[in-house]
């Protein structure tokens, strides 16, 4: 038995994990002047932000499966030639609605990569025997937060130097990148790819995505007059519960999450983090833009020790492999940074814009690179692929949520208002986030030595 992971694979990994995180960054900066050229305001284009996530939280979990029924290398090609294509799409489109359309496909071909990377580890482990690759893992992490930092300023450049187009141009290169590394260096057959498994559910499929698009055309809208959807979401969703309990193959297996009580809490976690983290960063995005009046390239600027934070702190934690501490620290300092906007105005020192960036960046690192790793020793093995696939559909829902906070707190424009409405709704997301944790007693046992 061989003692090492495949440093062949690292490449491919990492690249094909940060097409989404990389869109999404970018585009936190474009959304002003994209709103700008279509002539509509910060409701509108957060169907920019809406669209890509509805596609991943239905597309992760759907690759996931492919990914645990056919292997990554295909997977993985695939998802990530659509990302080239939807660049193309997106930087010639014509209308806000051609647009919004190319990051639905964007979503999907972000889709792949992250399961694919996710199983891609786990066969790995198995063949080499390391059964807690925590090096691996975390440098996978610190691959997004890179990512996280590149991403406003590079938007804001490529804004600056041509346009808001660029930032979907540049998928096309990432793209071919990828699709050349997956080609010669991703293994033909990857260990554990159970291939009996290749039935779709879809109606399981369409019943999900049916379920979370009347509740997102709600939360984009809210109004007395369309409370109806809300109801026909809980009915969708009802119904996809029952038939997801009764079909052999199901999309998304709830007898399993049912007997994995701490998995679940994981889910929610994220759900719960990434609400406030993306809340953050498109809310005050727009905010430096329209309010404070920076340009784009400066506002990417300001952003950039946010996401700087995160890495750091990645790299300080990633390989210590418990995750309570983390989570808890996290929590408490998101809270801060939450209140911290309620300090925002538009006569605010650029210093104090950057720290309150600073103070959301550090649970940025503690809170993915933690429920990662819980993930890791949380999920049943032959369903890596799966799980992995739905902590991140986790991540794409609290976008999804943010997504229509944002458009509820801005809906006239990104308002020192609006902003400080934001600032209590994190507030309170946050200190349940934190209650949830504190309350899950089994985080404490991971990482921690085992009695032998």
């Amino acid at each position: 038995m061989t003692s090492a992971f495949d440093r062949k694979l690292v490449a491919p990994m990492m690249l094909g994990s940060i097409l989404n995180p990389i869109n999404s960054s970018m585009l936190a900066i474009a959304l002003i002047p994209i709103g700008a050229a279509f002539g509509v305001p910060p409701s509108e284009t957060a169907w920019l932000v809406t669209g890509l996530y509805l596609a991943t939280a239905v597309g992760q979990p759907v690759m996931g499966k492919l990914v645990d029924s056919y292997g990554p290398r295909p997977l993985y090609l695939i998802g990530t030639a659509l990302v080239g294509v939807a660049g193309l799409l997106g930087a010639l489109a014509p209308s806000l609605g051609f647009l919004i359309a190319s990051r639905v496909l964007l979503g999907f071909g972000t889709s792949a990569a992250y399961p694919a990377s996710m199983s891609l580890i786990r066969s790995e482990s198995d063949r080499t025997g390391q059964q807690s690759p925590a090096g691996i893992l975390s440098a996978l992490s610190i691959a997004n937060q890179v990512i996280a930092v590149i991403g406003p300023t590079l938007g804001g450049l490529l804004i600056g130097l041509g346009g808001w187009h660029l930032i979907f141009t540049i998928n096309v290169p990432l793209s071919i990148a990828c699709v050349l590394l997956g080609w010669f260096w991703l293994p033909r057959r990857a260990t554990g790819v159970r291939t009996a498994a290749r039935r779709l559910d879809y109606a399981g499929i369409v019943l999900f995505a049916g379920t979370l698009v009347s509740l997102m055309v709600f939360l984009m809208r809210p109004a007395v007059d369309r409370l109806y959807l809300p109801v026909l979401a809980v009915a969708i969703g009802a119904a996809f519960a029952v038939r997801e309990l009764r079909t052999l193959e199901p999309f998304i297996d709830l007898r399993v999450f049912g007997g994995n009580a701490p998995l679940l809490a994981t889910y929610a976690r994220q759900v719960l983090a990434f609400v406030v983290s993306y809340s953050f960063l498109y809310g005050f995005a727009q905010w430096l833009e329209e309010t404070r009046s920076l340009s784009a390239s400066v506002a990417g600027l300001v952003l950039l020790p946010m996401s700087g934070a995160a890495i750091v702190i990645t790299v300080i934690t990633g390989r210590r492999a418990q995750v309570r501490a983390k989570l808890v620290a996290g929590g408490i300092i998101l809270l801060i940074a939450g209140a911290g906007l309620q300090l925002a105005g538009q006569g605010s020192a650029l210093w104090l814009l950057v720290a309150l960036g600073i103070a959301a960046g550090f649970p940025q690192g503690l809170n993915g690179l933690a429920n990662q790793n819980a993930l890791y020793h949380q999920a049943d093995p032959a369903r890596m692929g799966s799980s992995a696939g739905l902590l991140r559909t986790a991540t794409y829902v609290g976008a999804l949520v943010a997504a229509a906070a944002n458009a509820t707190f801005f809906k006239t424009g990104a308002s020192t208002t609006g902003l400080h409405h934001l600032s209590w709704f994190l507030i309170g997301i946050t200190s349940l986030l934190l209650i949830i944790t504190l309350l899950d007693r089994s985080l404490s046992r991971i990482g921690s030595p085992q009695p032998t």
